[in-house]
């Protein structure tokens, strides 16, 4: 499966409405091996927020 496709379904699987937790989008970026900033740019695609943000990786 492609690594894009991958970063969405973990993505949306996360989401509660329209939102994911930073600590969230930060695990998902490391268990899939990618970059924080990769797993931000797909959550912006989704229109999917990510909050509170202590690090400012997103």
């Amino acid at each position: 499966m492609e690594i894009r496709k991958k970063i969405e379904e973990e993505i949306k699987s996360y989401a509660v409405n329209g939102r994911i937790a930073c600590p969230v989008a930060r695990k998902i970026a490391e268990k899939l091996s990618v970059s924080y900033r990769e797993v931000g740019r797909v959550a912006d695609e989704l229109k999917i927020k990510i909050t509170s943000c202590d690090l400012g990786c997103f």
